[in-house]
């Protein structure tokens, strides 16, 4: 009798599961996202409105979340440096053209980059200003430069408004090269940064 041929091994799901990064990467990354939205959010509305204590509470509130926004980036920054991020997959790479991968590489580290650049701009036109930070109203910040009003009105403040535009343009970017590799791709990209399922984390 002819011997049947052995079938072949299945592929299990754990096998396609994409590498996670960990908790604390996971929480720096939402948890800053939610913060650049309701900061950008709140920049936007503010300015239309008309000087009233509601607008001095919000521009509080705008640069409470800036100097926050500093902070959880620099600490993300140095966790990125000294936790490496999991590889691409395979079938992540199999995705993503050699075009895709250079501009994964550069908005990534553009956004990095504004995470910085956009409160710092803020803060530095407040203080030119004669505007003091006092962080959550408790704590008196320092200010990064002197108090010359013209420019801060000519530089600081459209230095301020444009990184945060760009900031705003590469964050949607960010989102769209996320939910087409997830929509469209199918390749597992998206829940490297999301929590694993109990079943599979149990798993």
């Amino acid at each position: 009798m002819p011997v049947e041929p052995l079938p072949a091994p299945a592929v299990g799901a754990a096998a396609l599961r994409e590498p996670r990064y960990g908790r604390v990467a996971m929480a720096l990354h939402w948890l800053l996202a939610a913060m650049i939205v309701g900061s950008l959010g709140v920049g936007l509305y503010m300015t239309g409105l008309p000087f009233s204590p509601q607008r001095l509470k919000l521009y509080s509130w705008h640069k409470w979340a800036g100097i926050t926004i500093l902070l959880l980036s620099a600490l993300r920054l140095l966790w990125r440096l000294t936790h490496r991020p999991p590889p691409l997959s395979a079938r992540v790479l199999a995705a993503m053209p050699t075009w895709q991968r250079a501009a994964h590489r550069i908005s990534h580290a553009l956004m990095y980059l504004l995470f910085f650049a956009v409160p710092l701009f803020g803060w530095a036109y407040s203080s030119g200003m004669g505007v003091p930070v006092v962080w959550f109203g408790l704590l008196p910040l320092p200010d990064l430069v002197t108090v010359d009003k013209d420019f801060a009105e000519a530089v600081l403040k459209p230095l301020h408004q444009r990184s945060a535009f760009l900031l705003a343009g590469v964050t949607l970017l960010h989102v769209a090269a996320a939910l087409k590799h997830h929509w469209i791709d199918h390749d597992g990209l998206l829940q490297r940064m999301w929590p694993a399922p109990r079943k599979e984390s149990a798993g």
